[in-house]
């Protein structure tokens, strides 16, 4: 039999992966990144395929939040989601003082710092803004749905919460970071093909999505 405090154990867990994955994924979003090649009929930007380096983890953020919020409710994911702003916004402001203070006279990587993590605080400015919105929505998508839905709607509320959450992440992420950055025929690819990406990585991953929330409410019960 599993005790009480093991079980209560998988909202620790899920906690940790939740904001390890955003502050890792906040660190990536400084590069971005093309597949394809660089290839524009009639002058309409198709290909290539742009995107941040946060894209390889920041959509199990969005996993993770529909494991919390089916769950644990409303409150605790609100919990998880202002631990990880709290996080995240610690590691902008550490970013920034380092950023700013001399570098040792031997030492000759403060060009290569500056260029990638003097440029974190308005990643995770960006982020911040996009995560908070689009995890909030994310996760009350999911409640409401939940508490209205009949059994075995959980993949429809799954789907919808992520449709809904990613589009306001994708589009307030992509302009805050890097409006007046990069053209603007590659901010719009990048907004497009961000979100369709994230979109299809949910729906991907809904199989193991939901097997996860199935293991934590057993784990929850046996507590």
């Amino acid at each position: 039999m599993t005790t009480t405090n093991e079980a209560r154990g998988s909202y620790d867990l899920l906690l940790a992966a939740f904001c390890s994955l955003l502050l890792v994924s906040n660190v990536a979003a400084t590069k971005l990144v093309q597949f394809g090649p660089d290839w524009a009929p009639g002058g309409v930007p198709v290909l290539p395929v742009v995107a941040d380096g946060g894209a390889f983890l920041f959509p199990l953020t969005y996993v993770l939040g529909d494991v919390l919020a089916e769950v644990y409710g409303l409150a605790r994911t609100k919990r998880a989601i202002v631990t990880g702003f709290g996080l995240a916004l610690m590691a902008s402001v550490v970013f920034l003082v380092v950023d700013a203070a001399p570098p040792a006279a031997e030492w000759t990587g403060q060009e290569a710092w500056h260029a990638v993590l003097g440029f974190v605080p308005r990643v995770v400015a960006a982020s911040l803004a996009g995560y908070l919105v689009g995890q909030f929505l994310n996760a009350w998508v999911v409640v409401r749905m939940r508490d209205r839905a009949r059994p075995g709607r959980l993949w429809t509320r799954l789907l919808s919460s992520t449709i809904v959450g990613e589009l306001a992440d994708t589009v307030i992420f992509c302009t805050v970071a890097f409006a007046f950055v990069v053209p603007v025929g590659t901010l719009v690819n990048y907004i497009v093909y961000g979100y369709v990406y994230k979109v299809l990585v949910e729906a991907v991953m809904l199989p193991v999505t939901v097997r996860v929330i199935a293991w934590v409410k057993r784990r929850e019960r046996a507590g």
